[in-house]
């Protein structure tokens, strides 16, 4: 295959750089904001497709979010590729803190108390699956369908986090705009001065050579 690669990685190497890269995070964000800074289009165009995949990595649609970010790019009319890479934002190491921002504050807005939720979410999401897998199962066999622990998850971590992400996001992705509609301006300017720079110091060099 023409994009395989040449040293196939033992798939304990995938989940660990997974959680900590090759490099190290520094590097990572390094990257990213490096190939954040080069993308064509205004300032304002790539800050709001920043703002769409920040806000983005507080919804619950794990597995998702490159989709969400795109929609939501388009909507704001905001730049896609910088959209997908903000959704890095969303790594191991925040999923947990921005999952728990969210449905506290989902909660909070539907007036439920939010007392064990952290627990409430594992044990959550155990059912889910759960469930899931024993449906998946009762269409070939005789064991009926049992959707409880779906409802329980829906109820008490799908509904308060959906609800409870438009806040944090919205916060999160007016902050990450606002803080870099000025520094993509001023990347701009300057790479923008050494091209002309470039370029004059190319005539200058042709002159000589055609005088």
């Amino acid at each position: 295959m023409v994009f395989k690669r040449r040293d196939s990685r033992h798939w304990v190497t995938v989940v660990a750089h997974w959680f900590y890269p090759r490099g190290g995070w520094g590097r990572a964000i390094q990257y990213i904001r490096h190939r954040l800074h080069r993308l064509p289009g205004t300032p304002e165009s790539i800050a709001r497709g920043i703002f769409a995949g920040a806000f983005t990595v507080f919804t619950p649609f794990y597995g998702m979010h490159f989709v969400v970010a795109i929609i939501i790019a388009k909507l704001v009319r905001g730049n896609i590729i910088a959209a997908l890479l903000a959704t890095f934002l969303g790594n191991p190491l925040t999923y947990l803190p921005i999952a728990l921002a969210s449905i506290h504050t989902g909660y909070f807005l539907l007036g439920r108390e939010a007392r064990g939720v952290g627990r409430n979410v594992f044990h959550a999401f155990s059912g889910a699956w759960q469930d899931l897998k024993h449906n998946f199962w009762a269409m070939f066999t005789p064991e009926r369908a049992d959707w409880h622990a779906l409802g329980e998850f829906y109820d008490e971590v799908f509904l308060p986090f959906m609800v409870g992400s438009i806040v944090p996001g919205v916060v999160c992705g007016l902050i990450c705009y606002y803080l870099s509609v000025p520094v993509i301006r001023a990347y701009q300017q300057r790479r923008l001065a050494k091209l002309r720079a470039k370029m004059d110091k190319m005539r200058m060099q042709a002159g000589n050579r055609v005088e």
